[in-house]
Parts: C-alpha cells; structure tokens; sequence
C-alpha cells in the first residue's frame, strides 16, 4: 500500500538533493578561484617576511613571479631564498644557488621535501643576476 503523499515528498527530496549538488559545486568553485587570486605582495614585503623567518638573513633583493606565487630573495652573503604562499601564511626556505635554474615560463627553485618547487613566471636570468649582492 503507498500512501499518496510519498510521491510528493520524494520529489521534494530529489529536488533537495540537486539544490545541494549545485550549490555544492559552486562552493568549491568559489574557494578554487578565491586560493587562485591570493598572492605574495611586493618584493618589499617578501623581503621583511624572509628576514622575519630566516634569522641572519639580510636581503639586498627580492623579486616576485608575475603570477604573485613565488618570489626569491638574496642576502648580503648571497645566500638564497624561496618564498611562496601556503594557506594563508608566506613560507620561506633557504636553498643553494645550484637549485635555482631557468626555464622557457620562468625561474624554477627546486626545494626538497613537501615544500615542493617555486615557480617564479615571468622572471628571466638578468633579474636574478640583479638580485646577486656585487
């Protein structure tokens, strides 16, 4: 025996379930776009977060990635360093000079474990030697 009320309210229930795949959908689709827009600010603030996190660090250059994601900067020394966003905090690692390499998009630092490779788009060889301390 069914009762004629269960019709109605399965519809009501599948028309629920779509209402919810579809806002579902368009919230991760908010949250993908607002993670793409965020970026590192200028080379001045990448400097002070690098000195902030790398103690002895002094840096004489910065520069950012055209994308805002990666940045590196340089120490009096000429010791080196990446810089890229994780979350919503800039995360800085220092590496050898032999980790950083050219390539067509940009300059790649290559940089072990989870942090993973800092990809600086738009940036050439000449900027790098820039940074270099003379």
């Amino acid at each position: 025996m069914t009762l004629p009320i269960g019709g109605a309210v399965a519809g009501w229930a599948l028309a629920g379930l779509g209402t919810g795949a579809v806002l579902s959908g368009v919230g991760i689709g908010w949250l993908v776009r607002r993670r793409r827009d965020r970026r590192l600010g200028s080379p001045e603030e990448v400097a002070a977060a690098t000195e902030a996190a790398l103690p002895g660090f002094a840096v004489v250059g910065a520069v950012v990635g055209a994308d805002g994601q990666g940045a590196l900067a340089v120490a009096q020394d000429g010791r080196v360093a990446a810089i890229k966003l994780q979350g919503r905090r800039l995360a800085v690692r220092e590496i050898p000079w032999t980790r950083v390499r050219s390539t067509a998009q940009g300059i790649v630092a290559e940089v072990d474990g989870r942090f993973g490779p800092v990809m600086l788009a738009g940036v050439d060889v000449l900027d790098i030697r820039r940074l270099a301390p003379r």
